[in-house]
Parts: C-alpha cells; sequence; structure tokens
C-alpha cells in the first residue's frame, strides 16, 4: 500500500513538473522509472515467496495424506489379521 501510494505521489509530481525545464523532465522520467523499476521487483519477489509458500503448503498437505493412507492401510491389515484370527479360533472351538 506504502508504495502505491508512493508511486501516485511520483507519477502527480511528475506530472506537476511537466511544465518545468527539459532537464527537470528528464530527472522526473528517471525517478519515475526507477520507481517503477522498484515497484516491479517488489512485486516479483511477493509472487516468487507466495509460490514458494504455496508449494511448501501442497507438499505438506501431499505428505499428510501418505501418512493417512498408510495408517488406514496398517488398521484395515490389523483387522484382516484379526479377523482371520477370531475365524480360527471359532472354527476350532466349533471342531472341538
Amino acid at each position: 500500500m506504502k508504495k502505491l501510494v508512493a508511486v501516485a505521489a511520483t507519477f502527480t509530481l511528475g506530472a506537476m513538473l511537466a511544465a518545468c525545464s527539459p532537464a527537470a523532465q528528464n530527472e522526473t522520467a528517471e525517478a519515475a522509472d526507477q520507481i517503477s523499476a522498484d515497484a516491479n521487483a517488489t512485486m516479483g519477489a511477493a509472487v516468487n515467496d507466495t509460490d514458494a509458500a504455496a508449494d511448501r503448503a501442497f507438499g505438506s498437505a501431499e505428505a499428510t495424506m501418505d501418512n493417512a493412507g498408510a495408517a488406514l492401510d496398517n488398521a484395515a491389515g490389523d483387522a484382516r489379521d484379526a479377523t482371520g484370527a477370531a475365524l480360527k479360533d471359532a472354527g476350532n472351538a466349533i471342531e472341538q
């Protein structure tokens, strides 16, 4: 927000100085170019930071889903084994 205000103020100042000498106009144009370059660099860095944060968040979510899937798989295997053992015990009890 501060950068936006600074850019707006610079362009307003530039418009006010437009009636000045060519040297002042050149200096104003150079200052406006520098501010634009700084704003673009800041926005580029913000985009890169946001992309990196999103990649980390998606990686973390993927790992959590993988861990949950493995836990469910283990629980299903344990339930299968317990059911098999119970059926064996029941069969042995009937046999006796």
